[in-house]
């Protein structure tokens, strides 16, 4: 007997072993992404398309892709949304590809290359390519978008219940580390693109094409420690469905679980005005208060750096009060975070820093606990299907909380008006989240009910 259960000791530390293994390289995901969208979203490609598109433009200042007129200044933001409608069709195909085949492996290793190349070739975005940049960025950002829903999948599959806050945490504190790092080393460069003997579109390119060598680079880790399982059961064989029959498909199974779909509805309201914030927070800084440049690259990296600590800092307060306790704390927190960026005086970097530290502490929990949060609440062997609809509330669905702020802003000409605007998103999400009975959401999902959640 003493044999057996030594035996059985030592198969229960493997297995420990090889499920911590593969967590971490399932956070070297995040870790390998998240640079793109630091680097190349949030701080130079909007800038540097924009000026090469300008560079393009005729004397009225617009180009014509496609023989269609469109202000140079718009390129970038429709080069965005082009990227979201792709990504809404490819998204649910992968997703749902991934279940029936049970290989989620290849299909990530093929979006983030596919993204990672396109980023890469950023580097030869310059003179007026601006048709370029912009195949470019649908490419690199649909991929993206391709591979976080395969990425998401992973975590009910590597993580028991009780442990997938602190693994969705630390996936996005590794992100957010990564951000700030590779951050600092492009500040570096482009600051001092003189001294390096570069002109500043250069170092500007240099910074783009690095963010997709480093993505590709660091993919190698989860490929190799992530494993496949095979699909959870049968899946009938009717080959591919089209993105939006699929997308539909999957709404109508989601509808067998309204619990999920009412958290799904309240992330995607709550989420939006994440999303808002972070897009339009440099636009705030620079035209109400402002601000320059280099004040709002430092408060981005001091936001990445915050971040980590904020999503690590959340994860051990989800593992005390329950995941969706502190989602609600965190709505909270972003509210009063609003109400303190009204009242910041044109001018100050110093109070513009204050409110990005209120923004870091909280946008990696927020964001973390609910990717953790949703994954109790899929049915098994549907984990990318579902995700795939989780991602587009993410990334496809944002467009509602940019245009509340556009239009405060056009209705009162006040940049605050439209930043205490956003409010709503989170006071509607925190009454919407507030009504999900989690539990029963977990058990009707067919999902074991973790301690806290």
């Amino acid at each position: 007997m003493g044999t057996e259960t030594a035996q059985g000791t030592g198969d229960g530390a493997e297995a420990l072993a090889a499920r911590r293994r593969e967590q971490r390289g399932w956070y070297f995901y995040d870790w390998a992404c998240s640079v793109y969208s630091t680097s190349v979203l949030t701080v130079f490609l909007g800038p540097y398309l924009t000026s090469v598109a300008k560079a393009a433009a005729d004397a009225d200042g617009y180009v014509h892709p496609l023989g269609l007129p469109v202000r140079a200044g718009s390129f970038f933001a429709y080069a965005v949304s082009l990227s979201v409608i792709l990504a809404i069709f490819v998204m649910p195909l992968a997703g749902a590809a991934a279940d029936r085949s049970g290989r989620k492996k290849p299909l990530l290793a093929v979006a983030a290359y596919t993204g990672a190349a396109a980023t890469a070739g950023m580097f030869f975005l310059d003179g007026d390519r601006y048709l370029l940049g912009g195949a470019l960025l649908v490419v690199a950002n649909a991929s993206l978008s391709v591979s976080m829903v395969l990425y998401n999948a992973y975590l009910p599959q590597i993580a028991p219940p009780e442990e997938r806050d602190t693994v969705s945490t630390r996936g996005w504190a590794f992100g957010y580390a990564a951000g700030a790092l590779v951050l600092v080393a492009d500040l570096v460069l482009y600051l001092n693109h003189d001294a390096f003997g570069i002109a500043e579109s250069t170092a500007v390119r240099i910074c783009l094409a690095t963010a997709g060598v480093w993505w590709g680079a660091f993919t190698l880790v989860p490929l190799r420690r992530l494993r496949d399982r095979g699909p959870a059961s049968a899946s009938p064989s009717g080959g591919t469905v089209p993105g939006l029959r699929q997308l539909r498909a999957t709404l109508e199974d989601m509808r067998r679980h309204p619990l999920t779909l009412s958290f799904l509805l309240a992330y995607l309201v709550y989420n939006d005005g994440v999303q808002t914030v972070i897009s339009q927070a440099s636009v705030y800084g620079s035209e109400e208060l402002e601000l320059e440049q280099s004040t709002l690259i430092v408060a981005v990296l001091l936001v990445q750096v915050l971040a980590v600590a904020g999503a690590l800092a959340m994860g051990r307060l989800a593992r005390r009060y329950g995941g969706k306790r502190t989602i609600l704390g965190s709505l909270v927190a972003w509210t009063v975070t609003l109400a303190a960026g009204y009242y910041l005086p044109a001018g100050a970097p110093g109070w513009f820093f204050v409110l990005a530290v209120g923004i870091g502490l909280v946008l990696g929990g927020t964001q973390a606990l609910s990717r953790s949060l949703f994954s109790h609440l899929v049915p098994a062997g549907k984990e990318a299907e579902y995700f795939s609809a989780y991602e587009m509330s993410d990334r496809g669905m944002s467009w509602l909380g940019p245009l509340v702020f556009g239009l405060a802003y056009q209705l009162t000409g006040s940049y605050r008006d439209a930043i205490v605007s956003l409010v709503v998103f989170f006071a509607l999400g925190f009454v919407l989240l507030a009504r999900v009975p989690v539990r029963q959401a977990v058990r009707d999902a067919g999902n074991p009910v973790p301690t806290r959640i």
